[in-house]
């Protein structure tokens, strides 16, 4: 997995979460007791503690050790979590564009000498009951983590994970499936010069990765700002340079354990740890680590200008897609209270839509977004800080810096009034609070990128010593006007800049179509006549083919496992209760909360028409952008941070768990604070949803703005999450409800939001038609009634105040109105009708597809079957017949916890046809195995890793309140799952699978056209358009 770290805003929990002190008459758990571990200096299985501490803010203790023999570094946070992390991670800073280190991360991951399994990672997946285990490669590092409960399983993984970075088997024949390769794209077919293209999985992934213009921007303005630190991820054009000895070379000196730095989390023993991984390490002796720290380049002879060429995006118009940035160096990042002063000011700066950067940058209509790397970076050894618009005019981009550094000096001072920051400062305290179930791995996360700079974890880690630290240079007044100037407002700086090109992906195929010419002539040299190089290749290709065929279940045995057993057999329940406020109903979770109240409400609709469906995302984005009649948008901004953890609004859709062609539709609301502000929250509520001026003289370009902020860079999201968008796009065409989640969420909504883009300029007639509809809604949006319910989770002590208080809410909202319908004719609808074969002609390199199968409902028997089958389909068909041998980056196969859908879907995929055969033989071959009770085990392992993982006490009650379903019915659903048997799979799998009905099945595909479409004769092709 790829991974870019940097950009920071305003820190979140599991970061920066700290304002007031703890009490200290609180009793600690044992497992914080500092008392309770080592002295410093004192020796603990092979290891010597340098440095504890304890932070009693954040409820933990955290203890430096050194490995003696090795010199790894090992941090340990001692918290009362069960949710316990783990992670080893090395410095790999790449030397060249080829992706070496990404590369090495996958072939690490296929195979050990303790286990020499054909890709332990991906086998140990159904073998576990981790909520949490993944690999990525980060700019300048790579990281193996992984998060669970169980005890057992904590050993288990973190045995595999040991032994597969310190001793992998890095062979030739995973560095070709992984990386890159060239071979007959049927890989039983001999070699020709027609056939044969450029292979692997990380190749794949990364022409995937290179068709995100945002993407593309942040990477190619890292490799200028950086130019020592080159692409981690890998960049196809070089990728092929790439040597199988070079990637075992690096390997070997940068997978040791001098170089590497271990993190544990939790509340397990940090001795037994100790004790595990000093056996791992113990074989190596001590050698040098790298401890080079790439710096960016020097500004100061600034401004520096560059300039890149980028694709163009089909959604936009082609004189509004140029990206540019400007950027200046911070400090240093180990200055720990600097740095995260920084970061606070530049999202005052930025951050909302009424902070002076985005009211004189994207609401003055000079960009329609920020660029993708604006904000504070602050992963290297100096922060960046980076201002920039996407959606400019080329000729905007000349005087970007002059524009910026103007909008600060008469802007600015609004940002930094003592409300705004005490805002701020307000979400450092609630943050604290909050009761999340990711702690240990957002720590991870924010740790890892400073320890490998240089920066000392157990520093980072005081959280009120910096924000006091903070507040104290704050109160000598003129903070952040003297880093403004110190930082921002001078020469200092290097813009960055991407214009479109049309020719640019046909200039990358005719690239890629030269270097294989290259290679091949290359191969021919080498073998002395083309015959005999592509019999080389074919060779190759049918070699590894046998492999990944023979050695699929070889040595499995070596793998620790857990089992049924111990998957409890009841889940932990939380008592929830309904009750009635006036017509509504309220349903009630009393817990600690540490003082919040979390309250959550729907508003069902009925006979919404599929006009203003589409409208409703943008509906709900507008009551958050226009302000209220009293309040600008920034001064609501600065309530609902002062006030709240954050309020939101957004549409839904939800399915029955006992009809399967049911389901309820409407807007949702939700909100949270300190029990001292509820009031305040509700508020804050009524005046969003009932106090927005749609009539307002700013309205109409306000929601100009956000159309074009929607429309622009719809298409790298796309990019980013084909395959969900291929997924919805066929179930569009199986069930209402799949039409209506497309609509609101899917290609579908991205059309209508262009089109009405187009309109809008077009003509202000029809932008005021668009404004008239969103009233519509706003006149249906909420109301006191029936349709209405409510869940709240509160301490028990603030019930009693909350009923009160949200009694007085209901009051305050209007009595039901009625859904009206407008005046559209159905052929303007984008998503009305959807074949059930689509093809969506898009500008990609490689291709996303989705198959759905309406199936059973939550409530049916057959639903456990099926959601073993998606498993056992993933790990055992899909897995290595898409991904290992067609090359696409990711294939899975389930079955909705909760809909009627069941879905097979390829990411990144350079064959989407071959995918397609592959799910249409799925179920056959489900009906045909003879499936072990180790297999059938396996899948039950990977589906509760999913229900039994750790949530936020925000979240309690949410499954019976959006769903209906209730904890007697997921109990059923447990045991049901526990109890599948073969014959059930196969059952379902002929059932459901093999002879579906007609029109049960969709298919949809995004990707560019290829010839064999029309050979098909089954498709419908379908363009992204954007005219009215």
């Amino acid at each position: 997995m790829l991974r870019h770290v940097g950009r920071h805003g305003v820190p979140r929990c599991g970061t920066t979460a700290l304002l007031k002190r703890a009490n200290p008459h609180r009793p600690y758990a044992s497992v914080t007791n500092i008392d309770n571990y080592p002295q410093l200096g004192e020796n603990l299985h092979g290891f010597t503690l340098k440095e504890k501490k304890h932070v009693p803010e954040l409820h933990l203790t955290a203890l430096q050790l050194e490995h003696d023999k090795t010199g790894a570094e090992y941090l340990h946070v001692a918290r009362e979590d069960k949710n316990n992390v783990f992670a080893i991670n090395f410095k790999t800073n790449p030397v060249d564009r080829t992706g070496l280190p990404h590369i090495l991360e996958h072939v690490t991951l296929c195979g050990s000498e303790k286990f020499p399994v054909r890709d332990p990672f991906f086998k140990m997946m159904p073998r576990s009951l981790a909520n949490f285990m993944n690999a990525f490669t980060s700019s300048d590092y790579t990281s193996y983590p992984f998060a669970t409960t169980n005890a057992q399983d904590f050993r288990n993984l973190a045995s595999v994970y040991l032994d597969a970075t310190l001793h992998p088997l890095l062979k030739r024949t995973d560095f070709l499936q992984e990386g890159w390769r060239l071979g007959p794209e049927d890989p039983r077919a001999p070699a020709t010069d027609q056939n044969t293209i450029f292979k692997g999985v990380v190749y794949n992934e990364m022409k995937g990765q290179m068709s995100d213009a945002s993407y593309l921007y942040y990477i190619r303005f890292r490799e200028h700002m950086f130019p020592e630190l080159e692409n981690s991820g890998g960049d196809p054009e070089k990728m092929t340079d790439l040597s199988y000895e070079k990637l075992v070379n690096f390997s070997r000196e940068h997978y040791h354990p001098s170089n590497a730095k271990i993190f544990t989390y939790g509340n397990m023993p940090l001795a037994e740890h100790l004790q595990q991984v000093d056996e791992a390490l113990s074989t190596f002796t001590r050698t040098g680590k790298d401890s080079d720290l790439k710096g960016p380049i020097d500004l100061s002879d600034g401004p520096i200008s560059y300039d890149v060429s980028g694709p163009l995006d089909t959604m936009q118009p082609p004189d509004r897609q140029t990206k540019s940035s400007v950027s200046w160096l911070g400090c240093q990042t180990s200055d720990i209270v600097e740095n995260f002063s920084l970061s606070i000011m530049l999202s005052l700066l930025m951050s909302g839509y009424g902070s002076p950067l985005y009211q004189g940058l994207i609401e003055s209509g000079l960009g329609t977004n920020f660029s993708p790397n604006s904000g504070y970076d602050s992963s290297a050894k100096l922060g960046i800080l980076s201002i920039g618009l996407d959606g400019m005019k080329e000729e905007h981009a000349t005087d970007l810096k002059n524009t910026i550094q103007s909008i600060l000096r008469e802007k600015a001072h609004e940002a930094f009034q003592p409300h705004k920051i005490e805002g701020y400062m307000h979400q450092l305290e609630i943050a604290l609070k909050h009761k999340t179930a990711n702690f240990g791995m957002g720590m991870l996360e924010k740790t890892i990128p400073g320890w490998f700079n240089g920066i000392s974890p157990m520093e980072g880690l005081a959280w009120n010593d910096i924000v006091n630290a903070f507040k104290d240079r704050l109160a000598e007044g003129n903070l952040f006007e003297g880093f403004m100037q110190k930082y921002l407002l001078n020469d200092k700086c290097m813009q960055f800049t991407m214009r479109p090109s049309e020719s640019y992906n046909s200039e990358l195929e005719t690239q890629e179509q030269q270097r294989r010419a290259r290679i091949l002539e290359r191969e021919v040299q080498q073998a002395g006549d083309a015959e005999k190089a592509f019999s080389k290749l074919g060779k190759q290709e049918l070699e590894l083919l046998e492999e990944q065929e023979t050695a699929q279940d070889s040595n499995l045995e070596t793998l620790p496992t857990l089992h049924v057993k111990d998957i409890p057999k009841e889940k932990e329940r939380k008592p929830v209760q309904w009750g009635e406020i006036g017509s509504s109903k309220v349903l009630w979770r009393e817990t600690d909360t540490n003082g919040i109240t979390y309250f959550q409400a729907k508003h069902i609709f009925e006979g919404l028409p599929s006009e203003l469906r589409l409208l409703l995302p943008l509906f709900t984005e507008s009551l958050m952008r226009l302000g209220t009649r009293k309040m600008s948008v920034g001064d609501l901004e600065a309530e609902i941070l002062l006030k709240t953890g954050g309020i939101s609004v957004s549409p839904f859709t939800a399915p029955s768990p006992i009809d399967d062609s049911a389901f309820t539709e409407g807007l949702m609301f939700d909100g949270y604070a300190l029990d001292r502000n509820v009031p305040a929250m509700f508020d804050l509520l009524r005046n969003v949803l009932l106090d927005v001026d749609f009539s307002a003289p700013h309205a109409g370009p306000a929601i100009l703005e956000l159309l074009e902020s929607k429309t622009s860079g719809a298409l790298d999201s796309v990019s980013e999450s084909g395959h969900h968008f291929a997924v919805a796009a066929a179930a569009a065409a199986l069930s209402a409800r799949g039409q209506n989640q497309e609509q609101l969420s899917g290609l579908s909504q991205i059309e209508s939001t262009a089109r009405m883009l187009q309109s809008a300029r077009d003509n202000t007639e029809n932008l005021q038609a668009i404004i008239e509809n969103l009233k519509l809604i706003q006149a249906f949006a909420v109301s006191n009634s029936p349709f209405l319910s409510m869940r709240t989770v509160c301490e028990p002590s603030a019930v009693a105040t909350n009923e009160k208080l949200i009694q007085d809410f209901l009051q305050s909202l209007p009595h039901a109105s009625a859904v009206r319908n407008t005046n559209f004719r159905a052929e303007q609808i984008p998503g009305s009708a959807f074949s059930r074969n689509t093809f969506f002609n898009l500008p990609f390199q490689v291709s996303y597809t989705g198959t759905c199968l309406q199936t059973a409902a939550y409530a049916s028997p057959d639903k456990a079957p099926l959601r073993i089958l998606g498993q056992l389909l993933t790990h055992n068909f899909l897995h290595p017949e898409v991904r290992e041998k067609g090359g696409a980056y990711g294939a899975s196969g389930s079955a909705s916890p909760i809909s009627s859908l069941f879905t097979m879907a390829s990411y990144r995929d350079p064959n989407p046809r071959n995918s397609l055969l592959t799910f249409r033989k799925a179920g056959a071959w489900a009906r045909d195995r003879s499936w072990t009770e180790r297999e059938l085990e396996e899948s039950k392992l990977s589906i509760f890793q999913g229900i039994d993982a750790p949530t936020s006490v925000s979240s309690d009650g949410s499954k019976e309140f959006m769903y209906g379903i209730t904890q007697e019915m997921d109990q059923q659903m447990r045991e049901r799952l526990l109890s599948v048997t073969k014959e059930d799979v196969q059952r379902v799998a002929q059932q459901y699978l093999v002879e579906p009905k007609a029109e049960d099945v969709s298919t949809a595909i995004l990707g560019e056209k290829k010839p064999w479409l029309d050979e098909d004769k089954i498709w419908s092709v379908k363009s992204i358009n954007v005219s009215a």
